[in-house]
This record gives structure tokens, C-alpha cells and sequence, in this order.
């Protein structure tokens, strides 16, 4: 390893949405020549951003951050000044350090990192989860363009949102997904939860965003749904409290949070009842599990959670609930699957054909060669030749 590694930064933050993926991307970076490199993570002061990034290992640089509105509110004056203090503060850890290049997972606290790299020449790489881009990338887009970096996509039907200007910028990569989902064990799953290995799994994953309404169908459809499957029910934390949902017993099994174990235990699922945010149901399908899907909807989404779903619906492996469909109709609904394990098998085998494509591993290999970054003769040292923009390999695009 050289004395004096390459720095390669990454932003993003808000969520977990924002964050998760970006992690799976620097694990795969660190089985590639970039793991010689010293990786950081520029994130927002506060919220989760500072304990999920350590909390993998890494070094994080907290800057003030402002929430990005298409509105105006008490809040934007306020925000506007913070995104500014963002940026310089950004701005001048990114001087000191001079990272290679810049990785954008998105999320608001992204867009000073991004400016202030552009602003530095540093090249601005970013990926967008959702079908359609959020307001971040759009601002991001510019500096990506500025700097000859790249915009990765889920989807390929993202570049239809965005100006020809940009479209060339694209490549198709899918989601990306850390590597503990590529590797679980489902039996490890049934284990932590207490299951035999015939016991089908219904797993209902209810997050912080919109959890409530999720959450509500699933404690008046539970009769129901019981008949059919082991409900394995995650809350979300937060959402309502434990006193507000059926005693756990042998056919259901309530949990706030599930942690390091979700990749096994959404391994163990025969079906998985979620919203449709980009990470769920890119997780599922990395695992190729049938879904149906309550996407989030309504004057506080852009809408992205529908575009989501009606990708996988239309792709076979999943089904989405139409507004307004209640307990019944979910029950309904469940119980019909239950009973048609060739429309199961079918369903698994549409995810898993989007699940195949790694996103992590293409955007590491992509963000590998951008940085210039090549084997020594074999001798497990690093060249570095120059930071560079190029194109990861289209292949395996959803």
C-alpha cells in the first residue's frame, strides 16, 4: 500500500436510503485496487448519517446541511443558509483532502459536497435509486456534467427524465445492495426467529416513512394472514409503540427494528409485504423474493415509491395494491398467493433476474478506473494515472 494512498470521497445521507447503498459500494471498492485508497464519507451534522457511516468503519466529516424544498415554507430561508454553510464547510475539507473523485448517493446533504467539488475540479460521480430523479441529482447533474464524471442509474428508463444534455452521462447499473444480502442464509433466518424449516414466511416490513398506514392493514388483516403464513412484522421504529399491535405468539412475530440480521431473516420470507422505496425492493430482488407492494402516496411524495412498483409489477415480481384496498382486500389478496406457488415461483424468479445485476460491484469497477487506479505487474501495489471519466460496462441493465 502506497505511503501516501489516493482519497476517494463519498456524500450522501438523510436516510438510510441514502447511505446503505453507498456502503455496499466501498465494501465492493475494498476487494478491488481502490481498497488501497483512503475512503471518507461527507454527511449531514446530524441525524444517522454520523453512526451508520462509523458505524462501518469509516471516517465521516459532518457539515451543516439544509433540507431541499420545491416550496416555500418558514423553513427555506433558514435551509438556504445552512445548504451555504454546507458548502464552504464542504468545500474546505474537500481542498485540504483532494480526493480523486467525489461519489454522490444522494439525499439533500449531498448537494453542497457536490458544488464545492465541482468548484475544486474534482470529478463528481452520482446515482439515482428511483425511477424518476429526485430534486439532489437534478442539482447535481450540473456538476457532474462541469466535471466529466457520471450519473449511475436503477433504471433505464431514468434517462427519459432528464435534458439530452445529460443523457449521455448515464449508465444503467441497478441498485446498489451490500454484499451481506448477496451472501444470506435463510436457514440462519428461521434460526433467529424461532421457525422450523417448513413454516412458511410472510415478512412485512414496515420503516419510518408511511409505516403507520402499512401498519394499520396488516393488525386488522392479521386473522387473515395468519392462516396462510408465520407473519414475521417489522414496525419501524417509533411507529405507534408495541402496546399497539397483537401479542407475538407461534404465528406472529413483531419486531421495531430488525438489524443485522434482516439479510437472513428476509432470506427465510416466502413473500415480502412492503412499501416500494428503492432499497426494499431491490434487496428483495437481490434475494428474488415475490412482493406486494403499498406504494407510499399522496402530497408528501414526489411519487417515486409508485414508479418503483409499477417496475417490478410490470416485470413480473411483484403486485401492488391499488389506493384505498383494505384489510379484506389485502387478506384476500395474500391468501391467493399463498395458494398459487407457481404464481410464487414465477414472482421469485422475476426478482431474482432483476436482483441479479450487482450495481455495488459495476459502480466500484467504474469508480475504480475513473480514478485511474491499475495492478503494479502483479505485485499487489497500486498506479495511480489519473483521474479520468469512463463508463462502466451497460450490461445486466434492468
Amino acid at each position: 500500500m502506497p505511503e501516501n494512498p489516493l482519497t476517494i470521497a463519498f456524500t450522501g445521507g438523510g436516510t438510510g436510503g441514502h447511505i446503505y447503498p453507498g456502503l455496499a459500494v466501498i465494501a465492493r471498492l475494498r476487494e478491488s485496487p481502490a481498497g488501497a485508497c483512503r475512503i471518507l464519507w461527507l454527511g449531514s451534522g446530524t441525524g444517522m448519517d454520523r453512526s451508520l457511516v462509523e458505524g462501518a468503519g469509516l471516517e465521516f466529516y459532518g457539515i451543516p446541511s439544509g433540507r431541499l424544498r420545491r416550496y416555500l415554507t418558514l423553513k427555506t430561508i433558514p435551509d438556504l443558509f445552512r445548504v451555504l454553510a454546507g458548502f464552504f464547510a464542504a468545500r474546505s475539507i474537500l481542498k485540504k483532502l483532494r480526493p480523486v473523485l467525489l461519489f454522490s448517493k444522494g439525499g439533500f446533504v449531498s448537494v453542497p459536497p457536490c458544488a464545492a467539488a465541482a468548484s475544486l475540479g474534482i470529478p463528481v460521480y452520482t446515482h439515482e435509486s428511483d425511477v424518476s430523479p429526485g430534486l439532489a441529482t437534478r442539482i447535481n447533474l450540473r456538476f457532474v456534467r462541469r466535471t466529466g464524471g457520471r450519473i449511475f442509474t436503477a433504471y433505464q428508463d431514468t434517462a427519459a427524465f432528464l435534458s439530452p444534455a445529460y443523457r449521455s452521462l448515464v449508465t444503467v447499473c441497478g441498485n446498489p445492495v451490500r454484499p451481506a444480502f448477496r451472501s444470506a442464509d435463510g436457514a440462519a433466518g428461521r434460526s433467529f426467529l424461532g421457525l422450523g424449516a417448513e413454516e412458511r414466511v410472510l415478512l412485512v416490513l414496515g420503516g419510518s416513512q408511511g409505516a403507520r398506514e402499512l401498519n394499520a392493514l396488516v393488525r386488522e388483516a392479521l386473522p387473515e394472514l395468519t392462516r396462510h403464513y408465520t407473519v414475521v412484522h417489522q414496525t419501524g421504529p417509533g411507529n405507534d409503540g408495541p402496546a399497539a399491535f397483537p401479542a407475538p405468539g407461534d404465528r406472529y412475530k413483531v419486531y421495531p427494528f430488525i438489524g443485522e440480521e434482516m439479510p437472513q431473516v428476509l432470506a427465510a420470507a416466502e413473500l415480502v409485504l412492503s412499501r416500494s422505496g428503492a432499497g426494499t425492493v431491490w434487496e428483495s430482488a437481490v434475494l428474488g423474493k415475490p412482493m406486494v407492494l403499498l406504494p407510499l402516496r399522496g402530497s408528501g411524495t414526489r411519487g417515486d415509491q409508485v414508479e418503483n412498483a409499477r417496475f417490478f409489477e410490470r416485470s413480473g415480481a411483484a403486485v401492488t395494491l391499488p389506493p384505498g384496498a383494505g384489510a379484506a382486500d389485502l387478506g384476500r389478496l395474500i391468501g391467493a398467493l399463498a395458494g398459487d406457488r407457481e404464481r410464487l415461483a414465477a414472482m421469485a424468479a422475476a426478482a431474482a433476474e432483476i436482483g441479479r445485476t450487482d450495481g455495488a460491484a459495476l459502480i466500484a469497477a467504474a469508480l475504480t478506473e475513473a480514478a485511474g487506479l491499475s495492478r503494479n505487474n502483479g505485485a499487489g501495489l497500486f498506479r495511480h494515472k489519473g483521474a479520468k471519466g469512463l463508463q462502466a460496462p451497460e450490461r445486466g441493465a434492468p
